[in-house]
């Protein structure tokens, strides 16, 4: 949809003002609003921060609503400036492809995967997904969409021959939901085998891209049906706005996604949609520095007596490197390692970082740290956490931009 009905609204304001024959009061002028200098074109994309938009006649109003001509009616609906956003991230998803994408920003991460499940199952369904997700995706699934009478099943999809054989069992299934490389152990799955096993199946695909954005990894040229991020981290990447975006590879599907939006409220508004903007400016320049940073202190931490395991897939020795080398351009900025301890021994490390921040996000231009076992995934049952890996010594690291030297440098007095 176009601005055509508020620019038509504004012309029909510049008229009633400029009209010497009638004269307001001074209490009215003061309430309307002024219009737009229609000569004037902004270098950077505007924010439009309205709820609602107007138009010029009652005619212009009725034919936007029917659909007939283009038009934007309420913010919840779309904006000027998120659908601006929209189209550049469907356009960015999609380089170098001939794939027309649609996409739909929302109000967080956790909303797009949620708006992105009600569009796609529903009732009697069933998800079939990991164990090893981000703890709030889990939470999720398990208290909110398996509320709505689906079936949430979940299987190593490593395992192909079990994902075959649940999908077969199961044809209730209606969507696989995978994130790769995973929250918090950077497990990778090989996203190819799931999207064949998903067309074979007439199964949708659905990938949290987090952690690669699409410069490193494009899951629709490997089959993948619909991306979802929490713009909030390395797309944004300076952490000051919550977002989340829904990207489907074919475009048609999109209203689909967007009935589903706009009834459940879960919409992203202009002024987080700018500041997306904002940061994907600079993306590329920024994740190769995250990447280089990452696999340096990844490689130090390999060969630390007190650390006991690193997780980063760009390291020969991690379990899943041979898929992240198929599918990742670099393999990212963030990383786990675990430390030799328990679960004090985590907390003295994060206690004594100095330049690391602690923080629930990641992503970030600067180093951030995350202990799982006390935060993320504090709610998920310590059996199943640790049998996805997440021990109590485990420590998330988003590795920032900063000079690999300072930051390890900082780990090495931490770990002392």
């Amino acid at each position: 949809m176009s601005a055509k009905g508020n620019i038509l609204s504004h012309n029909k304001l510049k008229s009633m003002r400029s009209d010497k024959d009638i004269k307001y009061h001074l209490d009215t002028l003061c309430a309307k609003d002024i219009p737009s200098p229609e000569n004037t074109h902004s270098h950077v994309l505007p924010i439009h921060a309205t709820s609602a938009f107007t138009y010029a006649s009652i005619e212009d109003s009725i034919s936007v609503f029917q659909g007939k001509s283009d038009g934007f009616v309420y913010s919840r609906y779309g904006n000027p400036t998120v659908q601006a956003v929209e189209q550049k991230l469907a356009s960015l998803e999609t380089f170098g492809t001939e794939y027309t994408a649609g996409c739909i920003l929302t109000s967080s991460g956790l909303s797009a995967i949620s708006t992105m499940a009600m569009s796609f199952v529903s009732q009697g369904d069933a998800v079939l997904t990991q164990a090893d997700l981000y703890g709030g995706t889990t939470e999720l699934l398990n208290k909110v969409v398996a509320k709505s009478g689906v079936q949430v099943i979940t299987v190593d999809l490593n395992d192909l021959d079990q994902v075959e054989v649940t999908l077969k069992e199961n044809p209730n299934i209606k969507l696989i939901y995978l994130e790769t490389p995973t929250n918090p152990t950077l497990k990778c799955i090989d996203i190819k085998a799931i999207a064949n096993l998903a067309q074979k199946y007439k199964v949708k695909s659905a990938i949290d891209n987090t952690f690669s954005t699409f410069y490193l990894q494009q899951p629709f040229t490997l089959g993948i049906d619909i991306v979802v991020y929490s713009t909030t981290k390395f797309l944004n990447g300076h952490g000051n706005s919550i977002a989340g975006a829904i990207i489907t590879k074919d475009k048609t599907i999109r209203k689909q996604v967007w009935d589903v939006m706009k009834l459940m409220g879960t919409n992203c508004n202009a002024w987080d949609a700018w500041l997306l903007h904002n940061g994907l400016k600079t993306l590329t320049l920024r994740l190769d520095k995250h990447c280089n940073n990452a696999m340096e202190i990844a490689q130090y931490l390999g060969a630390h007596n007190k650390v006991r395991k690193v997780n980063y897939p760009g390291l020969a020795s991690h379990s899943t490197h041979s898929y992240a080398v198929k599918q990742m351009r670099q393999y990212g900025g963030m990383l786990s390692f675990e430390i030799d301890g328990d679960f004090q021994k985590a907390v003295n490390f994060m206690n004594n970082t100095k330049l690391c921040a602690i923080t629930a996000t990641l992503g970030n231009v600067d180093t951030l740290l995350l202990h799982p076992a006390s935060s993320s995934h504090l709610n998920i049952p310590k059996d199943i956490r640790e049998a996805s890996g997440i021990e109590d010594g485990l420590i998330r690291m988003s590795v920032g931009i900063e000079n690999p030297k300072d930051l390890i440098k900082d780990i090495e007095q931490a770990l002392a």
